[in-house]
């Protein structure tokens, strides 16, 4: 491997089909509604899990329209939580960031893969030394146990108890290769906060911590503890904060949003314009994929 590495569209979304068995599954017997908002679907749903980047945000942008479009469904009585796969924010961090980008989202609308792995690391590896793959500064302050940065001390790769991946703000081919080794030489869980291969940013996609996970996958025989969309505890913890009612999973992504959320039994928006899919015929990739939203709409 070289320390460049540059995915896109084509290259993620034939990476997530190979990677199927690794996901959860669901069956889709629908045709999907086309719409042009997500205001023009919102009497199917009585509330609304919503993934960050792709359908409120690119990168620190909000997308032209969602600030009011939140307004207006809160308005209409739905209910809103927000789903994030950025695990190398706090769940404070996030909720600080939606306000800055305008958004009213409250403490208890914010869910953070971060948050879903942090609550299940004493079972993975109890009472462990986590050796964390995180973003500079990143001072661990809401992780309830001994958590240091291998990134600053690499001999951690090696000495403990088990690997914690919340970012990929600084890893690289390279640093992938040592790790790969030092897993190789003591197998050790490995939990990776963020499963997404990829997100979408103002410059392009950004390879993300999910990627690095299969790779790992791959090269070592051993896959790791994935937390966030597509897997169950996600979905469970943002249905915690919605309560009963009919339910959809609004996202940028099938694999992850779309896949999850209809294994979760929710129902499904893909966000079309924004995200992993902007500028290519969605529809394509819904048919040779299989994965089949209830709607799709252009905008959130």
């Amino acid at each position: 491997m070289s320390d460049a590495l540059c995915l896109d569209v084509e290259t993620t979304f034939a990476r997530y089909e190979a990677l199927r068995n690794r996901l959860p599954a669901a069956g889709f017997d629908l045709v999907p509604q086309q719409a042009a908002t997500l205001e023009d679907v919102a009497e199917r749903f009585e509330g609304f899990v919503l993934d960050a980047f792709g359908v409120l945000n690119v990168g620190d942008t909000p997308i032209p329209g969602a600030v009011e479009r939140m307004a207006r469904l809160r308005a209409m009585g739905k209910r809103l939580c927000v789903l994030t796969n950025a695990s190398s924010y706090t769940r404070a961090a996030a909720e600080a960031k939606y306000r800055r980008l305008g958004f009213d989202f409250g403490p208890d609308e914010v869910v953070s893969s971060r948050d879903i792995a942090v609550a299940h690391l004493d079972a993975v590896a109890p009472g462990a030394h986590w050796a964390a793959i995180a973003a500079e500064g990143d001072d661990f302050a809401d992780i309830p146990a001994k958590v240091s940065d291998a990134m600053s001390n690499p001999v951690l790769f090696y000495r403990a108890d088990a690997i914690l991946f919340l970012s990929s703000a600084r890893w690289t081919p390279a640093w992938q290769d040592r790790l790969v080794s030092a897993l190789e030489a003591l197998p050790r869980p490995v939990v990776v906060a963020n499963p997404d291969l990829v997100a979408p940013r103002e410059g392009g996609l950004t390879v993300e911590p999910g990627f690095w996970g299969h790779d790992l996958a791959d090269r070592t025989g051993a896959v790791p503890h994935f937390f966030g969309k597509p897997y169950a505890a996600a979905f469970e913890a943002a249905l915690d904060r919605l309560g009963p009612g009919r339910h959809a999973m609004v996202g940028d992504t099938l694999h992850t949003d779309i896949l999850g959320g209809r294994a979760a039994g929710l129902g499904t928006v893909l966000v079309a314009d924004h995200g992993l899919f902007a500028g290519h015929r969605v529809a394509d990739f819904v048919a040779r994929s299989g994965i089949r939203p209830d709607a799709i709409v252009a905008t959130t």
